[in-house]
């Protein structure tokens, strides 16, 4: 929008040099936000060599206007400039508040009128600059959120880590496979954070399971391991209600669903599970084998490799275990 307001400028009164120029509140100066015309290969992102002029403009909220720059030598140009005839500051106003300046270079001398027909064209460039500023604001207010949003799932997925006795690195080390696994499989890049999300929260429904039953040492018995095969339901309940993290929902609700239907919590079979899920298993399993855990040392990886060809068609859907093992990137 701003090279078509310069555009604008340039041809209603045939200027040799156009600038948009904002103002800097933190650093107290003015920024080139556009540039063309003779003024292009002089001004850097900070605008002419004198910015006292400018700086009046934002000050007052005035035009400024030299007719005759031969009165005011070196004021705004350099002497590799020539020519140079009159100059006008257009304050760029917005809501009351000075947000830039528009600046015009002319071989020709600029009148009152001139200066008329530029402050209406100045409120068209101090909106559009406005608009493109709050647009910046609303983007860089977005990553901040999902910075913090992302923050707390980290937080979460540690915090259950330690409740669990889970193996250190555990989540990092699925969530890295995961991606890895999904893009060999052949899934869009636009979806690897849903993937990054689900699989770091992917046992974030253990936090509804007792502690006698989560942290039991020994076997759990038939009312136990009920208990225990509900997590992913309350995964469901914890994370549905969060928009944010509703695409990256069906690895905790459902990677303990099984290819040949005996998975749980709703027994979905074969292409029923989705494939974020089903891509899930496997790296879950393949790591918990290759981890040591309180009751057992890591299996190799030759044995994790041949347990999880005799699991392809029941508990992994056959593709997903042979690109797995075929990948060397994955490291099986």
């Amino acid at each position: 929008m701003l090279p078509i307001i310069a555009d604008q400028v340039s041809n209603l009164v045939h200027t040799a040099g156009v600038a948009l120029l904002s103002n800097d509140e933190h650093a107290h100066d003015v920024v080139t936000e556009h540039i063309q015309g003779v003024w292009a290969h002089e001004m850097g992102r900070h605008g002419p060599r004198n910015m006292d002029i400018l700086r009046q403009v934002l000050a007052q909220g005035k035009p400024y206007l030299i007719s005759d720059l031969a009165k005011a030598p070196n004021c705004l140009y350099p002497a590799s400039i020539q020519d140079m005839r009159a100059f006008v500051g257009i304050p760029l106003v917005t809501h009351e508040a000075v947000i830039g300046v528009l600046a015009v270079a002319s071989h020709t001398v600029l009148n009152d009128e001139d200066v008329r027909v530029l402050t209406a064209i100045s409120d068209i460039a101090a909106s559009a600059m406005h608009r493109a500023t709050l647009h910046e604001q609303t983007e860089r207010y977005a990553a901040d959120v999902t910075q913090a949003y992302d923050a707390t799932l980290e937080g979460w997925a540690h915090a259950l880590e330690l409740r669990d006795q889970e193996t250190e690195g555990h989540s990092r080390r699925v969530v890295q496979l995961t991606i890895a696994l999904a893009k060999a499989i052949g899934l869009s890049e636009g979806g690897m954070e849903h993937i990054r999300r689900g699989a770091l929260l992917h046992d974030i429904g253990k936090m509804g399971v007792p502690d006698s039953v989560l942290l039991k040492p020994g076997a759990l018995d038939d009312r136990e391991w009920e208990i225990m095969r509900r997590h992913p339901e309350y995964a469901y309940k914890l994370l549905s209600p969060i928009a944010y993290l509703q695409p990256a929902l069906d690895i905790p609700y459902c990677h303990h669903e099984k290819w040949d239907g005996t998975g749980y919590p709703r027994g979905l079979r074969g292409e029923q599970i989705p494939l974020v899920a089903r891509i899930f298993a496997v790296v879950d399993v393949w790591d918990a084998l290759c981890s040591d855990r309180p009751y057992r040392r890591a299996w190799t990886k030759e044995q994790a490799r041949a347990y999880l060809r005799s699991q392809s068609g029941k508990h992994f859907e056959p593709r997903i275990v042979e690109v797995f093992l075929q990948s060397r990137q994955l490291g099986a």
